[in-house]
């Protein structure tokens, strides 16, 4: 297995790194063509300027909508980076990945009903129409290191664990943030000019949504996490944390509403203090916050009657439920 040498955050000269990873991606790539996806995470988003800067028109970039993403994203997305003068192709595959997610509940099986269907399908499809040979992702260290211990199979680590992506899948990756961690990805992104929204945006998962759903990740359930996300990124917005989220749990509780028994949902809020994403600690919010929280999950989202928030570090817990 290749030892990644880490660049640190405080030890990168960002200038440098950008210099070099650009002359990397034009040499590895050549006169070919390359593609990308673009999820408007700051990783992502790093690459895509990156490989826009190495490639110009021969970076094809993709926005894969896989019916997992938070509320708006797909256009949100696209509109932002046309802006930037990147052209961002929408597809969408939102029948394709609630197919190959149908009847999992557990986790893994989740993660690589995702990674089969995003890179063997979707992408395996683009790169045989398009006569790429490459693919751009935004790998960073903290994906491998958690893929190689066992905590959770990041669904964009291969290389690392032995797995040819040319043999499986018929192209090539190219992970040009490989050896940073987030905090040395949004000096990157920052200094690639993107703007404060992204360089500064909450992490988010690579399964998306469905890592915020606890067992089966189906439109209905997906679509109660989505709204549950929503109202806590709109009442965290001026919380300084690393990240928060909500979760859908698996388990129905009982519950009491217009005076009758109501068997219903529950969500789970986490709010994160973190720097890399290695070690975190649960934020100490006000309980007025977590209040207004509760009370508009509870009118706001169908089905819901239990809200709870929780306080355990990482470790023993992890930032992401699943």
């Amino acid at each position: 297995m290749v030892k990644i040498a880490e660049i640190t955050a405080q030890g990168m000269d960002t200038k440098k790194f950008i210099d070099e990873k650009t002359k990397e991606i034009a040499t590895t790539v050549g006169s070919g063509l390359a593609i990308n996806a673009l999820s408007g995470g700051v990783d992502s988003s790093a690459v895509t300027m990156l490989g826009h800067k190495a490639l110009g028109k021969r970076l094809k970039t993709y926005f894969i909508n896989n019916g997992i993403m938070r509320e708006g994203e797909p256009e949100r997305v696209v509109a932002l980076f046309k802006g930037f003068g990147v052209t961002v192709e929408l597809l969408d595959a939102q029948a394709e990945f609630f197919k190959a997610l149908k009847g999992i509940t557990d986790p893994e099986q989740k993660r690589e009903a995702i990674t089969q269907t995003f890179y063997k399908n979707v992408f395996g499809r683009i790169v045989k129409e398009s006569g790429a040979k490459y693919l751009l992702q935004g790998t960073i260290l903290t994906d491998v290191d958690e893929t190689i211990a066992g905590i959770k199979r990041q669904h964009n680590v291969f290389e690392q664990l032995g797995i040819d992506p040319q043999a499986a899948f018929g192209y090539k990756i190219i992970e040009p943030l490989v050896q940073l961690r987030k905090d040395g990805v949004r000096k990157v992104a920052e200094a690639l000019g993107l703007p404060k929204v992204v360089y500064d945006r909450m992490p988010f998962p690579g399964p998306a949504l469905s890592a915020r759903v606890i067992g089966e990740a189906t439109p209905e359930r997906i679509k109660t996490a989505r709204r549950a996300t929503a109202i806590v990124e709109e009442e965290f917005s001026a919380v300084n944390a690393f990240q928060y989220m909500a979760i859908l749990h698996e388990d129905r509780v009982t519950g009491i509403r217009a005076g009758k028994r109501e068997f219903g949902q529950q969500i789970e809020i986490r709010c994160w203090d973190s720097i890399d994403a290695r070690v975190a600690s649960p934020t100490r919010l006000p309980f007025e916050m977590l209040e207004k929280v509760s009370k508009r999950m509870i009118a706001e989202v169908p089905g819901v009657v239990s809200v709870t928030y929780n306080i355990t570090t990482k470790p023993p817990s992890t930032i992401e439920a699943v």
